[in-house]
């Protein structure tokens, strides 16, 4: 029965709704198989007002609304509110025109807002608001939503796996020792299997990929090898690798442990520094010597001169063979090397080298981008968690950024933006406003 609670695709529920696993491992990936921004993309065009004042969007293009924070209902036993502060998703395919999201909740201890449902079988920390929500839809209608994962700290972001899991996670570091009401020690990132293949009593935390502010998370499907982001600061945070025993093992195979490096780039200390469109820097790694951070901060364990530090590591994804890696902004205020609002560097693994593709001048139209994807027709797409207004942002090849969709509501951030696997639908949250929306159109226009 536990995996009945556990999972939102589990035993007669799959069966009702006709979702099934089988093909769908390959299709997750091979919808950013051709991606890439396309060197004739310039943007969808300007924004139509919505008179519903909720999202703004490029002609042709249109929305809907489901899964509200504290107004709708979850599905399953003891039911419950839809919980606050949507964060990182991800969609998986799940059949024909179907596909299951998982979906962050950015909760931390003391919030008086809709906390995950804590039911049997899904609670790591009682004590702890946070953790998942695993929605089945078919386009832009909802067919089912329940808890997933709970008793976790600030589940901000996140990755999904080539075998079809979601990796949840914690940013933060807080324990008993910080925080008296907490039960156990966080910063760590929880797998979520969507369908139903890991039969746990209770989350299990991955220890081995490090015990820090985790932001997200991206596989290299053809190695298994993980790059993960931390969003810290005093110092800044750092970007990792994690080179697992088991590669590509499915469920669970993270468990088995690996070895966790943080990234170095030779005589460049933060990345903020590098300010051209197209530098190109070599990297490597360096082994973190307490991935568990018993005493020290995994980030404090390096000397300045070992590693290069990231301001604001954010979003972080992979596709066609390279990662894109977020900063959402820099301030030489707060120590950074230059000022920016906003980086996007591709990591080109084989080559071991990084480039900067997109860098957004302090006081321009947009600023600080946090999570990231890709479209399966070509080109990124950003969530911006900037100053005022607040954009779903689609850059051009040479750097130029245009607007996809803005918060007309309030200022909250986007977050969470993923395509179903047909590239029909993009899913995406407004955080504050506890909203999930699906968009369409012509994707292809671009």
């Amino acid at each position: 029965m536990s995996v009945n609670r556990r999972q939102v695709m589990a035993g007669a529920g799959t069966a009702g709704l006709g979702f099934a696993l089988a093909g769908a491992v390959e299709a997750v990936f091979a919808g950013t198989a051709n991606a890439g921004t396309p060197a004739a993309f310039k943007g969808y065009g300007e924004l139509v007002p919505d008179p519903k004042k909720v999202v703004d969007l490029p002609k042709g293009f249109s929305y809907s609304v489901f899964s509200r924070a504290g107004k709708d209902t979850l599905d399953g036993p003891g039911g419950g509110l839809v919980p606050a502060s949507h964060d990182g998703m991800r969609a998986f395919p799940a059949g024909a025109g179907r596909s299951v999201l998982v979906r962050n909740h950015e909760l931390s201890p003391g919030t008086k807002d809709p906390i995950v449902p804590q039911r049997p079988g899904l609670v790591y920390d009682p004590a702890a608001p946070g953790g998942t929500t695993t929605l089945a839809v078919a386009g832009d209608r909802l067919l089912r939503h329940i808890p997933s994962l709970a008793g976790t700290y600030r589940n901000c972001a996140g990755g999904g796996t080539p075998w079809n899991t979601w990796l949840s996670c914690e940013e933060t570091e807080a324990t008993p020792a910080t925080e008296a009401v907490l039960t156990k020690r966080h910063g760590y990132v929880f797998e979520v299997d969507p369908f139903g293949r890991l039969h746990d009593a209770a989350p299990v935390p991955l220890a081995a990929l490090g015990r820090f502010a985790h932001e997200a998370v991206a596989v290299d499907p053809r190695d298994g090898t993980l790059y993960l982001t931390e969003d810290a600061a005093k110092p800044y945070g750092l970007v990792y690798r994690f080179q697992p025993k088991r590669p590509n093992g499915g469920p669970g195979s993270l468990r088995a442990g690996g070895k966790l490096q943080a990234l170095q780039v030779p005589a460049v200390r933060d990345l903020s520094a590098v300010r051209d469109l197209g530098t190109r820097l070599s990297v490597t790694w360096v082994d973190v010597p307490d991935p568990d951070a018993t005493t020290v901060s995994v980030r404090a364990q390096f000397d300045n001169a070992k590693v290069t530090r990231v301001p604001k590591a954010e979003g972080i994804f992979w596709s066609r063979g390279v990662i894109y890696l977020v900063s959402s902004y820099a301030k030489t205020s707060d120590g950074a090397a230059l000022d920016h609002s906003g980086q996007v560097w591709r990591f080109d693994p084989k080559r071991a080298t990084l480039e900067l593709v997109l860098r957004l001048e302090v006081g321009g139209r947009f600023d600080g981008p946090d999570n990231i994807t890709v479209s399966p027709f070509g080109g990124i797409v950003l969530c911006e968690d900037g100053d005022g207004e607040n954009y779903l942002v689609a850059p051009s090849a040479d750097g130029t950024p245009h607007p996809l969709a803005r918060n007309a509501g309030s200022d909250s951030e986007w977050a969470g933006a993923t395509f179903s696997a047909d590239g029909k639908w993009l899913y995406a949250n407004i955080q504050g406003d506890g909203l999930t929306v699906a968009i369409t159109g012509p994707w292809w226009r671009g």
